[in-house]
C-alpha cells in the first residue's frame, strides 16, 4: 500500500486558520497579528526608526505593506507617505481593516503576495512575513520586488547567533528558528543584489527566543 503523501495548504488557507484559530495569541482581539505586532517594547523603537526614514525625503513615499495584517502597526506610518497600500491575503482581515481605517490616501487590497501582481511604489515593508513562507515561495517574491521597489525595509526573527540561512520550510504558523535558521535574501538561494544596506534595529527576546531585526535594503 503507498502511503499518501499530505500536500502543504495554500498559504492563503493557512494564514485564515491562523487568525481563526487564535494561534497568534490575542484572544481577546478579533484579529491578532501576534506580539511582534503589538508589544510595546518591540513595535515602539521600530516605529521611532521607519518614521525618521519615511520624513528624510523630500517627498513622501509610495508605500506599499506586503503582510500588513492587523494594521495596528501601519496606521502610525500611514501619515508620513504619498500613498499607502496595505495588503494581506485574508480576505476577512482585509474587510475588517477597510472599515476601521480610512483615509483618502490609504488602499487595502487583499492579495497574494506570492502569486498577484504587486501594486506600484517607491518603498515596501515586509514585516515577519517572509519567515512563514517555504524557500520556493520567498523566491517569487524577492524576484518581483527586487525589480519595482527601491526600498525595501524587511524584518525576520532570526537566532541570537551565527546561523545558517534560509533552511528550507513548509509555509505556516511557524518559523526557521528550531532549525537555528532564519531569512537572509542577500544568501543563497535568493541572492538579492542591492546598493546598500543598513540595520535599522533589533529586538533580543527573552528565554533565548532569538531578536527580531529590521534591516533596510536600497534596491537601485
Amino acid at each position: 500500500m503507498v502511503k499518501k503523501i499530505k500536500k502543504p495548504w495554500p498559504i492563503k488557507d493557512v494564514m485564515t486558520q491562523i487568525y481563526e484559530m487564535k494561534l497568534w495569541g490575542g484572544t481577546a482581539f478579533d484579529f491578532y497579528s501576534g506580539a511582534g505586532s503589538h508589544d510595546p517594547r518591540i513595535i515602539n523603537p521600530y516605529l521611532d526608526t521607519l518614521i525618521t526614514f519615511l520624513e528624510s525625503h523630500n517627498k513622501p513615499l509610495v508605500v506599499c505593506d506586503l503582510g500588513c495584517g492587523d494594521f495596528n502597526i501601519g496606521k502610525h506610518l500611514t501619515r508620513y507617505a504619498q500613498k499607502y497600500i496595505a495588503i494581506d491575503i485574508v480576505e476577512k482581515l482585509i474587510e475588517r481593516n477597510k472599515k476601521l481605517f480610512r483615509e483618502d490616501h490609504l488602499e487595502f487590497r487583499c492579495l497574494n503576495i506570492i502569486t498577484d501582481e504587486l501594486p506600484s511604489g517607491d518603498c515596501i515593508i515586509l514585516r515577519q512575513v517572509l519567515q512563514h513562507l517555504s524557500n520556493a515561495e520567498i523566491q517569487k517574491v524577492i524576484k518581483k520586488i527586487a525589480v519595482a521597489y527601491k526600498y525595501i525595509i524587511l524584518t525576520e526573527h532570526v537566532p541570537l547567533d551565527d546561523f545558517i540561512p534560509n533552511k528550507d520550510i513548509i509555509s505556516g504558523q511557524g518559523i526557521r528558528l528550531k532549525q537555528n535558521s532564519g531569512v537572509n535574501i542577500l544568501e543563497a538561494p535568493f541572492n538579492l543584489k542591492i546598493k546598500e544596506e543598513k540595520n535599522l534595529g533589533e529586538h533580543i527576546l527573552e528565554n533565548n527566543k532569538g531578536r527580531i531585526v529590521t534591516t533596510l535594503y536600497n534596491v537601485f
